[in-house]
């Protein structure tokens, strides 16, 4: 019988008080694990915290920059000692500038890469003796269609995106060999507070968004769900090295033609 079950399982969730990765760290939750996230100030982990307890999930929050190697290895620790060893990690913190490239000074093009590739890099090289260790593990981190398409003003996000696309899967073919699964999620566009503003009916990027996708709607945190549970479930252990995009299908879709 497949088990989609998470019981037992810590997984932790890099920036997850808010947004996507409290809504895949709540799915966990529910599917049994123990849920770990990190941010960056006391303030958000608290908040992050009172979110889960509002669920009736106990979480544990840390303090951590995952840019900062010292920080992430003593966060990791800490789990360890406190929680449990590590079964699953979900990369999800992460960063946009949008400007033009020509306008962009490359401390801003240096600040997207290190929050968006480097330290997806830096948590998983933390977490993953533990997991050859145990002789089993999940790493999945949160891709982006930016990881197959270019877009005005994105140029550092789209070459961090691609960078972790690859860095998933190098991940899968050196450390598959020990159980370990590392896949990435690359979301859609999503309805999140952060979107609000954009998807308000009549607005033009509301629209194009909705006329490029099949599905004709946004994505919701929830249609992330059974995805995120999947690639963290034992029924998806020959799975590796993929990026399983949440899209409503807008990669496989050329457009309507002009009326």
């Amino acid at each position: 019988m497949v088990s989609f079950s998470l019981e037992g399982k810590v997984a932790l969730v890099t920036g997850a008080s808010y947004g996507i990765g409290f809504a895949i760290a709540s799915a966990y939750a529910k599917a049994g694990a123990t849920v770990v996230f990190n941010d960056l100030k006391q303030e958000m982990v608290d908040n992050g915290l009172a979110s889960y307890a509002a669920q009736g999930i106990k979480a544990h929050g840390y303090v951590c920059d995952v840019t900062n190697e010292n920080q992430v290895n003593e966060m990791v620790a800490k789990i360890e000692k406190e929680v449990g060893v590590i079964d699953i990690l979900v990369n999800n913190a992460g960063i946009i500038k949008r400007i033009p490239m020509i306008e962009m000074k490359a401390s801003e093009f240096r600040q997207v890469i290190d929050v968006d590739l480097t330290a997806p890099f830096i948590v998983a090289k933390a977490v993953l003796p533990g997991m050859i260790k145990k002789g089993a593990g999940k790493i999945i981190n949160i891709c982006s269609m930016m990881s197959e398409l270019g877009r005005e003003t994105v140029s550092a996000y789209a070459a961090a995106k691609g960078g972790l696309k690859m860095l998933t899967r190098n991940i899968a073919s050196e450390y598959g060999e020990y159980n370990i699964q590392c896949n990435g999620i690359g979301p859609g566009y999503i309805a999140t507070p952060q979107t609000a503003p954009l998807r308000t009916p009549g607005h033009p990027f509301n629209s194009f968004i909705i006329a490029k996708t099949p599905a004709a709607r946004w994505g919701t945190t929830e249609d992330l769900e059974g995805p995120a549970i999947f690639l963290a479930s034992e029924a998806s252990d020959f799975v590796n090295g993929h990026v399983l995009y949440v899209d409503g299908g807008i990669l496989a879709y050329i457009g309507k033609q002009p009326q």
